[in-house]
């Protein structure tokens, strides 16, 4: 099946630069300074209702290009997609016109009951068939192609036959949606299951890349180990941005976002944490050019 996807109107070209999530404590002073910066992203449903949020949010979609990055689709899991959410999502991305529309590689819900946490499939071919169907069937209904992040696990299934990174790519081909590459995941995950992040971004198609994202994690001891939580509560560490800057060799200036969720910092580091991944960008353009 070929599905045909409309571009986003308005926003002009994607911009191949650094933004930063963006986070409703720093709305205000955003608002009111202006800082450089080059896009934000938003979780999508933040911004289902009618209410202040969205007021906020077109107010900032009048001076940066605006990504949505859904937390709650559930795309793996055996329940039905949920409509009434899918409905919600088309109306915001109709009025939002966002630069993309992105998801994650996991499953939150069973039985209709929602989990709060994006949990790792299983990758065999019988996830991925279901996978690719249930994209297909978002992208259609949302007109739009859809941006699928790798997320951070703690955990391996034993029925897992295909390499994350392998079934990464099929996904991408088989479904038509790109890739929401995120660097700081790979990390987390080689780390606590022992295979080669570099590997890795070897294995995904160059044109399948279209985001990037940056974050910090937490370091936990146990008894017998170690163990790496996606917390996005710090800095980006030393080890990532040099696995970002490998990422961005290979992919190219693909828009990066800094995401930063929780002991939230004052806005200055956010921006400066993308003034970073700029950098990295911008020195990958001038050997490039």
């Amino acid at each position: 099946m070929t599905v045909s996807f409309r571009q986003p109107v308005g926003t002009g070209p994607v911009p191949a630069c650094a933004g930063i999530g963006l986070r409703a404590p720093h709305v205000h002073e955003i608002l009111e300074t202006r800082p450089e910066l080059g896009w934000v992203e938003v979780h999508s449903e933040n911004y289902f209702g009618r209410g202040i949020p969205r007021h906020y949010l077109e107010h900032i979609r009048e001076d940066y290009p605006v990504s949505l990055h859904g937390v709650g689709l559930s795309v793996g899991s055996t329940d039905p997609l949920n409509h009434d959410h899918l409905a919600a999502l088309r109306e915001l991305v109709g009025e939002i016109e966002p630069l993309f529309v992105s998801e994650h590689l996991s499953w939150s819900s069973v039985g209709g009951r929602y989990l709060n946490d994006l949990l790792p499939l299983p990758y065999t071919e019988e996830a991925l068939a279901h996978l690719v169907t249930r994209i297909i069937e978002i992208q259609e209904q949302l007109g739009r192609q859809l941006l699928i992040e790798n997320i951070s696990s703690y955990l391996q299934f034993d029925q897992s036959d295909i390499p994350e990174w392998e079934f990464i790519a099929e996904l991408s081909k088989r479904s038509g949606c790109a890739v929401l590459l995120d660097v700081n995941n790979i990390h987390v995950s080689a780390t606590n299951h022992g295979f080669d992040a570099y590997r890795y971004l070897q294995a995904i198609p160059v044109p399948a890349v279209r985001e990037m994202h940056l974050a910090g994690f937490t370091r936990k001891t146990f008894d017998g180990g170690e163990i790496l939580i996606d917390t996005h509560n710090r800095r980006v560490v030393p080890e990532v941005w040099r696995l970002y800057e490998a990422a961005v060799a290979r992919f190219g200036n693909v828009p990066t976002l800094i995401e930063w969720d929780s002991d939230l910092p004052p806005l200055a580091v956010l921006l400066d944490e993308a003034r970073q991944a700029q950098a990295i960008l911008e020195a990958h353009h001038a050997r490039a050019a």
